[in-house]
């Protein structure tokens, strides 16, 4: 796991200033690879590759990065890890193509790949999480390529006439030049979404590269780079449904395959040269990634969870007992308040870009907690997607498949009749529901669910349907701008198979956007702020495939999802320990913003503030703002959308200042943002709230 950054120059930039520059970038990637940096420069081309590297694999310095090729052609800076390094290299050898090894790293093998196969042929045999920059020497031609999933990020685009290149944000700062505006069309998808989705940044001709994709740089005659259209190497939607069409009607047949490719999956990614365990929440994904560790490696797994003393956001009891029956060494962490809060002014450094997932800070200090023994972690993401475990997929196809035949006048009615009863209202009904029906599914709904449920019922299809079920300010009334619209990720998907279930359909949409747009940046990230490695074995493809080999009723029915994966975990761990309504990983924004975050949410909303940014529209904000202060709605989600923002915009604003003050190194930079005015001040809040 590492950072990599990069660029080709337009003639500009010369001699050493080439390398200055592309080490000021790297630097600001220190976080990503602390262990060792790295540079490899054509001054005469204008091209520089740097590397930050977080040993985990051949610890040696036979892999150090940038590495070039045997032969001499390529070069390579490389973030991930290839977890079929080992079979891609003895096929290699087997076919008498492989080099005379210098080390045993995956960054050599994926380099011999490349010389043997070429790059499309070495893309579809790697089986791993990666974003790499390749430069052919001799076609004067360079490639940025990612994972199929976007486990991990690569951003490019053009700073003037250069093309740069980059794991984060953070590192176009340290480019001449780099003069960001803000993308109002992502502004806009940022708010209904509460991330930015790709292949849009929140920066005008910024991108982030699609996964399963890759694109080409190429130095034309009339001394310009020409940069190509992405290119797709692996098709999620491609591979779906093509297993769709190889169903494993047999339940034991379906239930005994799955165990037997989630072990190979697993246990592929425990490989490691460095210290490795896993996060332990206790539900089904990381349950079931432990259990087969633990069944396997012949030694107690190192597992990691976090608690709070609220209840309702506990979920470190359920992981305790999941610990001790098996058999794992557990380490647990009950987080205060005063320490979650005092995550907020890290948070625009961490992720560079507005994000609002508030799952953000217990991701965080579980990292930070599990960095404190191991180097590499295993995670469950994944499994939700591919296996049915959110409540919208049953509540979103029982709701559509009943309200599909009804009038729309019907539709509008019924709509108009559950927005019409206050969230709040409808919480306290659906407690007293709860406490006289013991119906599992009333466990789905809240308030604000009830309130998603009335935009819903006025949808045209199933797409429109799951985009209102995830979305918050989605009728754009928030953005004062909107002639820069930008089509959603779910727009913008062609050829769509109409045979699918509405279910199906808003598992393959969460897969290819909120989870890898959202989910996986909030893991890798908060991660590698803390330089440690996570590992998803659940996004290994051959599962991924299966996943949609199984009938629907294996993976959800009326009320629970993930039926199949359910019937492997119970091989290990009893029911009783597992078998409980699904509970986010989330922290109490809610109560929070009512409480110790008041004033510093109330600074950031401040209506002349926002008349003076002139980007969001003073009138809704500060309505939700209102209401969720009298208690009559709960809008943390849609708040701490524009708090994220409004902190962003903060953090911007003072590396642009420190930038034109005194031009700071980067670690200072980095260290200003996290200790500077700002989160000194939220930590005075903080700490005189909690003394109330």
């Amino acid at each position: 796991m590492c950072g990599i950054a990069g660029f080709l120059t337009d003639g500009s930039l010369t001699g050493e200033r080439v390398a200055e520059i592309a080490t000021a970038m790297s630097t600001r990637l220190a976080h990503r690879g602390p262990d060792d940096s790295g540079l490899w420069v054509d001054e005469r081309v204008g091209v520089a590759l740097a590397h930050r590297r977080l040993s985990i694999i051949d610890l040696t310095p036979q892999g150090h990065q940038p590495m070039v090729s045997h032969s001499g052609r390529y070069v390579i800076v490389y973030n991930g890890e290839i977890y079929n390094y080992g079979d891609i290299r003895d096929t290699l050898e087997r076919s008498r193509r492989a080099p005379c090894w210098r080390g045993r790293s995956d960054t050599e093998v994926v380099l011999a790949a490349l010389e043997a196969w070429g790059l499309e042929e070495t893309l579809r045999h790697l089986n791993g999480m990666f974003a790499f920059a390749v430069w052919d020497r001799e076609e004067r031609r360079l490639v940025l390529s990612r994972d199929r999933f976007g486990e991990k990020p690569l951003y490019y685009g053009f700073v003037g006439r250069s093309l740069v290149f980059a794991s984060e944000l953070k590192a176009f700062t340290a480019f001449p030049g780099w003069d960001p505006q803000i993308d109002r069309g992502a502004l806009e998808l940022y708010m209904q979404l509460n991330h930015v989705p790709g292949p849009h940044s929140i920066y005008r001709g910024i991108h982030k590269l699609r996964p399963g994709t890759f694109v080409t740089a190429q130095w034309r005659a009339d001394n310009s780079w020409h940069l190509g259209e992405p290119t797709v190497y692996w098709s999620a939607l491609e591979v779906a449904s093509a297993a769709r069409q190889r169903v494993v009607e047999d339940e034991r047949t379906a239930v005994a395959e799955l165990e037997e490719l989630l072990t190979k999956a697993i246990m592929m990614r425990t490989v490691s040269d460095v210290p490795l365990g896993a996060f332990l929440s206790g539900g089904i994904d990381s349950t079931t990634v432990v259990a087969i560790m633990q069944a396997h490696l012949g030694r107690p797994v190192q597992t990691f969870t976090i608690g709070y003393e609220d209840a309702l956001f506990n979920e470190a009891e359920y992981a305790k007992a999941v610990a001790r029956h098996l058999g794992t060494e557990h380490v647990e962490h009950y987080v205060s308040p005063q320490e979650a809060l005092e995550v907020i002014p890290q948070l625009p450094r961490i992720y560079d870009e507005p994000f609002a997932d508030a799952s953000q800070i217990p991701t965080y200090l579980v990292s930070a907690l599990a960095r404190r023994h191991v180097t590499v972690v295993m995670s469950g993401d994944g499994g939700d997607e591919l296996f049915g475990g959110y409540n919208r997929y049953f509540i979103g196809q029982l709701t559509w498949r009943r309200m599909r035949y009804l009038p729309v006048a019907v539709r509008r009615f019924l709509s108009g009749l559950l927005a019409a009863i206050p969230p709040a209202r409808w919480d306290s009904l659906l407690l007293r529901a709860r406490r006289a029906l013991p119906i599992r599914s009333l466990q789905a709904f809240s308030g604000d669910r009830m309130h998603k449920l009335a935009r819903a019922l006025l949808a045209a299809e199933p797409r429109s349907m799951y985009a209102e079920l995830i979305s918050l300010f989605n009728d754009g009334t928030v953005i004062t701008d909107r002639k820069d619209r930008l089509p959603s990720p779910f727009e913008r998907i062609q050829n769509w198979p109409g045979e699918w279930n509405e279910a199906e359909s808003m598992m393959f949409l969460d897969t290819i956007s909120v989870l890898c747009d959202d989910f996986l940046v909030k893991v890798d990230r908060a991660a590698m702020a803390v330089s440690l490695e996570t590992r998803a074995p659940l996004l290994d493809p051959a599962v991924f495939e299966f996943a949609w080999r199984l009938p629907l009723h294996l993976r959800i029915s009326k009320s629970q999802g993930k039926i199949a994966l359910r019937q492997v975990l119970y091989k290990y761990v009893p029911r009783a320990l597992i078998d409980r309504p699904k509970q986010g990983f989330g922290v109490p924004i809610s109560n929070w913003l009512r409480g110790p975050l008041r004033d510093w949410a109330e600074n950031l909303l401040d209506p002349v503030r926002l008349r003076q940014q002139g980007l969001l529209r003073v009138e809704p904000v500060r309505t939700k703002w209102q209401q969720h202060l009298n208690g009559t709605h709960d809008r943390q989600y849609y708040l701490w959308n524009v708090l994220m923002f409004q902190e962003w915009l903060d953090y911007m604003a003072d590396l642009t200042r420190q930038r034109s003050d005194s031009s700071p190194s980067p670690m200072e930079l980095q260290t200003e943002a996290a200790t500077g005015p700002r989160a000194a001040s939220l930590a005075t809040q903080v700490g005189s709230a909690g003394a109330r």
